[in-house]
C-alpha cells in the first residue's frame, strides 16, 4: 500500500468539527438528549430532558429580539434627522446586505452536516458583546432624570444601574435555559410597536405640535428626505457605525445551536426570517417618524403663530403654524428629530409602553449575549486550541450550562459598562462584529472555492462570490469606521492564527484549509509535470531505504538535514507500521513514509523508485544506510536495518557542529552531486558555521595549478567552500595486510583446491571472491585502503566526511565491493557518506 505525495483527507466541513466539541460532562453523562425507547424512556421519566427550542422561539424570536436593541428606540429617529430618510434607508439596507450575506453563509455552514453545539464559535471574542449592560443603564438613567431622580450624576448613574441590571441577568443565566424565555419580551415589543404605529395616526394636540409632532404631512416627509448633518458626528459613516450594531443579532440562534431541536433547519429559516421582519420594521419606523416629526421644535406652546404672519419665521414649522425661529437660531431646541432621543415615545399613543419596549429590547439583547457567548466560549475551551482556558470548559446540569464562562462574560460586560457612552460602545463593537462577519463569509467562500467533496450544504441559496463580497466589504467597513481599532483587531487575529499554526493542535476537522492545500499541491504538481528539468533547479529528491525509520535515526537526520524545506524525501520500508510517521513528525523530519511489499530488496527498490512520488515530485536520489554487521549477515537476507531502539535517539545531525569541517573527497566527477549536498547542509542552522574542505587527486608538479582550477570552478558554481586540498600521495602503496585479513573469510582459495572448478565453488557461495578476481582487483583495493589512510590522517576532527562512491563493475564480487566500502570508512570518528552522481549535471554556472 502506497502513501501518496500528499495524503489529505476529505470529510464534511462542519460535521467533524462539531462532533469534536460535543464532549461529555465530567460526570460522564452526555449532554445530548436521550433517544426514545428502552432504558432511555425509563430514565427520562426520572430526570427531565434538556430544554430544546424550535426555529421560531430558538432562532427567529431570539434573533429578532437581539436585533431590536436600544438603538432602535433611542437612535433611529436621530439618525433619520441627520441622514434623512433616503440615506437612512441606505444605511439600513447596507447593514442588512452585510448581515444577509453573512446569514446565507451561516446557513450554508450550518447545513453542511450535523450541527451539535458551539455554532460559529471562532467568533467568540466578538460574541462577548458589550451591549450586555450599557444601554440598559442609559435607559434607566434617562427615566430617572425625567422624574428628577439622580443618584450620583448622569454618567455614574449609567454605570450603577448597568452593573445592577447585568448582575440580575447573570442570575437568570445561571438559573438555566428554562428561565431564559423570550416570549414575554417578544410580546412586550409587539405591543410597543403597535402602540407606536397607532400613535402616528392619532391627531396631534397643541402640546405634541409644540414638540414638533404633526402626524403624517407631505411637507414634513419631503423636508426629511435629505440629510442635515450636525455636530462632530454628522457624517454618513459615523451614522452607519452607530446604526450597524442594531443589525448584529443574527448570530444569536447559531450560537446556541446545541440547544436547538434541529439546528440545520432552524438556523437558516429562523435567521433569514428574523432579518426580513426586523428590516421591515426599521424601514417602516424611519419613514413614519420622518413623515410625522420635524427636525427642530421648542416644546413651548406659546410659539404658535396667530394669523398668517410668517415674516422672519425660519424653519418648516412656519408652514405648519408654529414659529420655532428663536430656538433654531440659538440652537437651543430641545424637541424634534434632531434634538430629542425620545421621539418614538412622544409619537406613540401611550408613552410608557415605548419605555417598556426599550426595556424589553435591551434586556432581551443583553440576556441573549450573556447566554450565547459563554456557550460558544465553552466549546472553544473544550477544543484545547489555546492554553489556560480549559478551566471554562466545564458544564453543569442537564443542559451542560457553562457557569464559569457566565462569570467571565459578566466581568467583561461590567468592564464595558464602565464606558457609559452608547455611541462609543456602538462604534467599538461594530468593528468586532464586522471582523466576525468577514471570517464567516470567508470560511464559506473558501469551503466553496476548494471544491471539497465534503462541502455539501443542503442550503443552496448562497454563492461563493456573495460570500467573498461579504468578507471584503466587512473589512473595508472596519477601516472606514475606526481604522486604528481595525488594525488592533487584525493584529489579534493574526497573533491567534500564528499561535495555533505554530503549535499545530492534535485535531483534524477536515477543514477547507486541508482541501485548499490539496488543490494547490495537485495543481502545482500537474503544472510542474509539463516543465522540462533544468540543471539550475535540480534538487536531490531522495528515496531513503531506512527500513523502519526509528532504527536508522542518523540516516534519517542526515538526509533530512539537506532536504528539509528544499526537496523531497521518502523513507522506504517493506513493513507497514503507522506509528513511524508520528516518530518522524516528533523528530521534526519532513518526509513521507512508504512501506512496500516485494519479493526481494532489489525488486522492491526498483518498484519504489518507479512508483513513489507524483509527476516531477519523484525520487532522483537513492539513499541507503550502511549495514555495519554485513559480515555476520547472510547475503540472501534483504534486511538492511541494524536493530535499534524505537525511542527518540539524538544523533550527531541534531547537534550544533560549531566550526568543525565538512570534508569532501572528490575522487571523480559525478555531475556535481558530491559538491551540492555539503552546500545544502551548510544552509541549515546546525551546520551554518561549518567549513567545507574539498580534497582532490593530483600530483606534486601540477598541484598549485590543479588547486587553482578547482577553486575557480567552485567560484563559478557559486559554492562558498573554504579550502581545496590536493592529495599528491594517493599513489603510495598502503598497508594492505588488514584489508587482506578482513576479506579472507570471503575468499574461495580455489587455486589451493585441486579438481574443483570455480563454478562449482560458486554454486554454494556466489558472493565469494576467487583468487583470480582478487588479483584482478588488487590495484583498486589498494587505492581504497590508501584513500582511507589519507582520510583518517586529514579528517580526524571533521564533523562529516563525503567520499566518492566506487562504481561497482559487473564482474566484481559483492563481498569484495562491500569490503571496499567498509575499508573507505574504517576508523573514522564522524559520520561518513559515500555518494555518487550519475554523470548528470546538477550544478551550472550559466544564468539560463
Amino acid at each position: 500500500m502506497f502513501y501518496s505525495l500528499f495524503k489529505l483527507y476529505f470529510s464534511q466541513e462542519m460535521e467533524t468539527r462539531m462532533e469534536v466539541v460535543n464532549t461529555t460532562t465530567e460526570s460522564g453523562v452526555n449532554s445530548l438528549p436521550a433517544t426514545d425507547g428502552g432504558n432511555e424512556e425509563s430514565q427520562a421519566s426520572e430526570e427531565k430532558a434538556p430544554v430544546r427550542f424550535g426555529w421560531v422561539t430558538g432562532v427567529m424570536v431570539r434573533c429578532m429580539l437581539n436585533i431590536w436593541g436600544v438603538i432602535l428606540f433611542l437612535r433611529l429617529s436621530w439618525i433619520t434627522s441627520q441622514a434623512g430618510i433616503l440615506l437612512t434607508w441606505l444605511i439600513i439596507l447596507m447593514s442588512v446586505t452585510v448581515t444577509s450575506v453573512t446569514a446565507l453563509s451561516i446557513s450554508a455552514i450550518a447545513t453542511n452536516g450535523r450541527v451539535i453545539s458551539g455554532g460559529a464559535y471562532f467568533m467568540i471574542s466578538r460574541s462577548l458583546g458589550p451591549e450586555i449592560g450599557g444601554p440598559i443603564g442609559m435607559v434607566v438613567r434617562d427615566l430617572m432624570q425625567e422624574f428628577g431622580v439622580i443618584m450620583v450624576d448622569s454618567i455614574n448613574d449609567v454605570r450603577i444601574v448597568g452593573v445592577i441590571t447585568v448582575t440580575i441577568l447573570l442570575l437568570i443565566s445561571l438559573a438555566g435555559m428554562e428561565w431564559e424565555s423570550k416570549i414575554l419580551f417578544f410580546i412586550v415589543l409587539m405591543v410597543s410597536f403597535s402602540n407606536y404605529f397607532v400613535g402616528t395616526f392619532i391627531p396631534s394636540n397643541p402640546e405634541k405640535q409644540a414638540q414638533g409632532i404633526f402626524g403624517y404631512r407631505t411637507e414634513i416627509f419631503v423636508s426629511n428626505l435629505k440629510p442635515d448633518w450636525r455636530g462632530p458626528e454628522g457624517n454618513f459613516f459615523q451614522m452607519f457605525a452607530i446604526f450597524f450594531p442594531s443589525a448584529i443579532g443574527i448570530l444569536s440562534g447559531a450560537n446556541i445551536s446545541g440547544d436547538l431541536k434541529d439546528p440545520a433547519t432552524a438556523i437558516p429559516k429562523g435567521t433569514l426570517m428574523a432579518i426580513f421582519w426586523t428590516t421591515f420594521s426599521y424601514l417602516a419606523i424611519s419613514v413614519t417618524v420622518g413623515s410625522c416629526v420635524i427636525r427642530d421644535a421648542s416644546g413651548n406652546v406659546s410659539d404658535i403663530l396667530t394669523g398668517n404672519i410668517t415674516d422672519g419665521c425660519v424653519g418648516l414649522g412656519c408652514n405648519l403654524g408654529w414659529n420655532f425661529t428663536e430656538c433654531i437660531r440659538s440652537q437651543s431646541c430641545e424637541y424634534g428629530l434632531a434634538n430629542n432621543l425620545k421621539v418614538l415615545g412622544q409619537v406613540s399613543g401611550f408613552y410608557y409602553l415605548i419605555t417598556a419596549g426599550v426595556f424589553a429590547a435591551s434586556l432581551s439583547s443583553a440576556l441573549g449575549f450573556l447566554v450565547s457567548a459563554p456557550k460558544v466560549f465553552q466549546c472553544l475551551c473544550r477544543d484545547n486550541l489555546y492554553p489556560y482556558i480549559g478551566f471554562f470548559a466545564k458544564g453543569y446540569g442537564k443542559n451542560d450550562e457553562p457557569l464559569r464562562a457566565y462569570l467571565l462574560c459578566y466581568i467583561i460586560a461590567v468592564a464595558f459598562i464602565l464606558i457609559a457612552e452608547l455611541n462609543t460602545i456602538a462604534a467599538l463593537i461594530s468593528n468586532f462584529f464586522l471582523c466576525s462577519y468577514s471570517l464567516i463569509n470567508f470560511s464559506c467562500f473558501h469551503a466553496s472555492i476548494t471544491n471539497s467533496p465534503g462541502w455539501r450544504p443542503s442550503f443552496h441559496y448562497y454563492s461563493k462570490w456573495t460570500a467573498l463580497f461579504g468578507a471584503v466589504i466587512s473589512v473595508v467597513l472596519m477601516f472606514l469606521f475606526t481604522w486604528w481599532a481595525a488594525l488592533v483587531t487584525f493584529c489579534i487575529i493574526f497573533f491567534l492564527f500564528g499561535y495555533v499554526n505554530y503549535n499545530k493542535p492534535k485535531v483534524n476537522w477536515g477543514s477547507s484549509v486541508q482541501a485548499g492545500t490539496y488543490n494547490m499541491a495537485l495543481s502545482y504538481s500537474v503544472s510542474l509535470s509539463g516543465v522540462e528539468d533544468h540543471v539550475k533547479n535540480f534538487r536531490p529528491q531522495c528515496l531513503v531505504l531506512t527500513g523502519p525509520p526509528n532504527q536508522r535515526p542518523a540516516l534519517v537526520d542526515f538526509v533530512g538535514s539537506f532536504t528539509k524545506h528544499i526537496s523531497l524525501m521518502i523513507c522506504g520500508d517493506i513493513i507497514m507500521v503507522n506509528s513511524l510517521v508520528k516518530w518522524m513528525n516528533k523528530r521534526r523530519v519532513r518526509s513521507f513514509y512508504t512501506p512496500f511489499t516485494a519479493d526481494s530488496l532489489r525488486a522492491g527498490t526498483r518498484h519504489l523508485l518507479q512508483a513513489s512520488g507524483l509527476g516531477k515530485l519523484k525520487p532522483n536520489t537513492l539513499v541507503l544506510g550502511f549495514k555495519t554487521n554485513w559480515r555476520d549477515s547472510s547475503p540472501e537476507t534483504d534486511d538492511l536495518s541494524d536493530k535499534g531502539d524505537s525511542d527518540q535517539i539524538k544523533t550527531v545531525f541534531q547537534n550544533d557542529q560549531g566550526k568543525k569541517t565538512i570534508d569532501v573527497y572528490w575522487i571523480a566527477d559525478d555531475g556535481g552531486l558530491t559538491l551540492l549536498v555539503p552546500y545544502l547542509l551548510t544552509r541549515r542552522k546546525h551546520w551554518r558555521r561549518s567549513k567545507v574542505r574539498v580534497f582532490i587527486v593530483g600530483d606534486e608538479q601540477n598541484m598549485e595549478e590543479g588547486r587553482n582550477e578547482m577553486i575557480a570552478l567552485l567560484k563559478r558554481f557559486r559554492l562558498d567552500f573554504n579550502d581545496v586540498i590536493v592529495m599528491t600521495d594517493s599513489e603510495k602503496r598502503p598497508h594492505v595486510k588488514k584489508f587482506v585479513d578482513s576479506v579472507a573469510p570471503f575468499r574461495l582459495h580455489d587455486e589451493q583446491q585441486d579438481g574443483i572448478s570455480v563454478q562449482e565453488l560458486r554454486q554454494s557461495a556466489p558472493w565469494k571472491i576467487s583468487d583470480k578476481e582478487f588479483e584482478a582487483f588488487r590495484l583498486k583495493s589498494e587505492r581504497k585502503v590508501r584513500l582511507n589512510e589519507i582520510i583518517r590522517r586529514n579528517s580526524q576532527h571533521a564533523a562529516l566526511v563525503l567520499v566518492s562512491l566506487p562504481v561497482p563493475q559487473s564482474d566484481c564480487p559483492s563481498a569484495l565491493y562491500m569490503a571496499w566500502l567498509d575499508t573507505l570508512t574504517c576508523g573514522l570518528h564522524c559520520p561518513a557518506v559515500l555518494i555518487r552522481g550519475n554523470q548528470q549535471n546538477v550544478l551550472t554556472f550559466y544564468c539560463q
